[in-house]
């Protein structure tokens, strides 16, 4: 599943692309999404003009010049392809999942602009598109996220205050969307081995210091990956022709058996299943 990082890269991938466009047709090959795009969907997309393209977590947000938005949502599979009239580009993929030409099968939404569309590809179908009347409706969506690592809310006294008694594990905590919003299985791994903090440690166990390491390197591995184009996890380029190359650098994420990268440390990273999800960490230095 894509993770803030790839969002990110796709959101900016759009906003090159298709920003003061306007949507001439929309073709709807199949409804049956996480949840049901509405018969009117098509009629009430047409002649919208795209302000530009932003994003909140791991949401796509079209903003509309009427004040409207369409939100999109990847899912486990979606991947959002641009196929121009005039080029025969290979790379039609704007993300770095699944195929970097456009599949043959499982095109659910195709949105046309002038010489060129936007096409949503979901094999899966747990992606939604949604649209959105107003400002206030777009933040009640949103209310029960918890801040962005990259937000001023995401301090030390949130973060102190929200697992202060808890008995969760701080790996379950970094995924969990209500206390950070864009944290995925991947970076959470890599987040925790900066920290030097076991990924099963409870929340309520954590000291300040600990707290204060968490914010900080949710923040610097985020946007590192950000800088180096998200985790490209199949070797393909996305539809600028840009490869993302932060797996290049995971420190214990898919690295099961391997020494710790640490130079002081004499470690093995490990895999553990929590709650179902693989998570990678080192033996010895992460406590």
């Amino acid at each position: 599943m894509p993770e803030l990082p790839e969002v990110e890269i796709v959101k900016q991938s759009l906003d090159q692309k298709i920003k003061l466009k306007k949507i001439n047709k929309v073709i709807i090959k199949n409804r049956n999404l996480r949840f049901k795009i509405p018969l009117k969907f098509e009629k009430n997309l047409i002649n919208k003009i795209i302000k530009k393209i932003t994003r909140f977590s791991k949401y796509l947000i079209i903003n509309f010049t009427d004040n409207t938005f369409c939100i999109i949502h990847l899912g486990m599979s979606g991947t959002i392809h641009l196929v121009e009239e005039s080029k025969k580009k290979i790379h039609t993929n704007t993300s770095f999942y699944s195929s970097q030409k456009l599949p043959i099968k499982h095109n659910h939404i195709k949105i046309y602009f002038h010489k060129l569309k936007m096409i949503y590809n979901d094999p899966r179908r747990f992606g939604f598109f949604k649209l959105v009347k107003n400002k206030n409706e777009l933040l009640e969506l949103f209310k029960n996220l918890g801040p962005e690592p990259f937000s001023k809310l995401f301090n030390l006294m949130y973060v102190c205050k929200y697992l202060r008694g808890k008995n969760k594990n701080i790996k379950n905590f970094l995924i969990d969307q209500k206390f950070v919003s864009g944290i995925g299985n991947i970076y959470a791994s890599e987040i925790l081995y900066l920290c030097k903090i076991k990924p099963t440690k409870r929340g309520k166990n954590l000291s300040k210091k600990e707290c204060k390491k968490i914010i900080y390197f949710s923040r610097y591995i985020l946007k590192k990956s950000i800088q180096k184009g998200g985790s490209t996890i199949r070797d393909f380029k996305n539809v600028l022709g840009y490869t993302g190359k932060f797996q290049n650098e995971f420190r214990v994420y898919q690295r099961e058996n391997l020494t710790c990268p640490s130079k002081q440390c004499e470690g093995i990273i490990k895999k553990k299943f929590i709650t179902n999800r693989s998570t990678f960490f080192c033996s010895v230095c992460q406590k």
